[in-house]
């Protein structure tokens, strides 16, 4: 019993198991805030209110997350005897050291709130980070995730650079260079029915023909636009010019290439 007396009055376990119970409670808190979150985020059934909804809860669950962290190591320092009023008080003159070392993370925070207010991207569209495009996965207060849509990898980008973000928009623009011989009443007919074939694709939203756009060397440059889904944009891509070479093919139109012509005396 005396020794049972001794460890319950030991003041290195008496501080362990209150630790114990400040972690388990906080634990306990964001479980709570991040369950009611969630059902916040199922009910949304609008496809737009739906990707801002989430991307601001998941941001806000992780602002909870960091919340309850640090209070919960403060308090843990308290337990353990540390004047923690006091040390927030010296915090004014270590703040200038810690800002310089910490001023990236900064960054980052500010930057990833910037996002959420400013409705820059949400979770679920497309974006370009340098040689990656994929779909945004996740935005926390200092990373944005993505899914490269060529590889398949998840990519993490810091906040801080979101000047560098460009966001994926699902419209494709295709030249499509025609002989001059050709007359542009046929060519628009050919054009109008490959547009027609393209509005038929499963991943292809809408098709449109826009008209000439310049004048090359060897041909007359029409324009077909299309949208779809960002995330199968590049095989899209390959399908709509599949289409158009076995449209003109069809037709017998070839597509015209840079040729020189030679003259002598």
């Amino acid at each position: 019993m005396d020794i049972l007396k001794n460890i319950v009055e030991n003041i290195w376990v008496q501080r362990a198991f209150w630790s114990l119970i400040v972690i388990l409670f906080s634990f306990l808190i964001y479980h709570v805030v991040a369950r009611f979150l969630n059902s916040k985020e199922k009910k949304n059934t609008k496809i737009l209110s739906s990707k801002k909804n989430k991307t601001f809860i998941r941001m806000l669950k992780s602002i909870v997350g960091y919340t309850l962290g640090i209070i919960t190591v403060l308090m843990i320092l308290q337990i353990y005897g540390v004047n923690v009023t006091s040390m927030l008080a010296g915090v004014g003159i270590a703040s200038i050291v810690i800002g310089f070392a910490l001023q990236d993370a900064m960054k980052d925070i500010f930057r990833g709130l910037d996002i959420i207010s400013d409705g820059y991207y949400d979770i679920g569209d497309v974006i370009k980070y340098g040689d990656n495009t994929g779909q945004v996965l996740s935005i926390s207060l200092r990373t944005t995730k993505i899914q490269d849509i060529n590889t398949m990898n998840t990519v993490s980008i810091a906040n801080r650079n979101i000047d560098q973000v460009e966001i994926v928009s699902g419209y494709i623009y295709i030249p499509i260079p025609l002989p001059y011989e050709l007359k542009v009443a046929k060519a628009e007919e050919v054009l109008k029915e490959i547009v027609k074939k393209l509005a038929k694709h499963e991943a292809i939203t809408s098709a449109d023909y826009q008209g000439i756009t310049s004048f090359a060397d060897s041909s007359l440059n029409y324009q077909i636009v299309v949208t779809c889904d960002p995330m199968v944009q590049l095989q899209t891509r390959r399908d709509a010019l599949r289409v158009i070479v076995t449209t003109l093919e069809e037709h017998k139109i070839s597509i015209p290439y840079n040729q020189i012509d030679v003259h002598s005396k």
